[in-house]
């Protein structure tokens, strides 16, 4: 589903991921993570694609940069980012991204 998002400019993080073999309770990670991140101050929406050979693109929209930090430095947020490390992935990277414009169709 594409992101409802306000008009820009607005901030996005996207984090681009290889996984690891296996689940290894990531599908109730994932799930947890999506649900505090909308609870999180500033937090504008997601949008999430996984191909079968394991990279996955995940895209967080957020109103400042302060509320990305925020997010960056959640207790639980960053409990999981360190098991991701260890376990779900073989690799990522995160940019951080200010939108100056968007256009959208239908």
């Amino acid at each position: 589903m594409i992101a409802e998002t306000p008009k820009a400019s607005y901030y996005a993080v996207i984090f681009t991921s290889n996984r690891t073999d296996g689940d290894q309770g990531y599908a109730e990670a994932a799930e947890r993570m999506l649900e505090l991140a909308r609870e999180q101050p500033g937090f504008l929406g997601v949008e999430s694609a996984r191909s079968a050979d394991g990279l996955g693109i995940t895209v967080s929209y957020w109103s400042s940069e302060a509320a990305i930090l925020g997010w960056k430095n959640h207790p639980e947020h960053q409990a999981i980012r360190e098991r991701g490390r260890s376990t779900w992935y073989s690799g990522f990277q995160t940019r951080v991204c200010k939108v100056e414009r968007d256009y959208r169709f239908g």
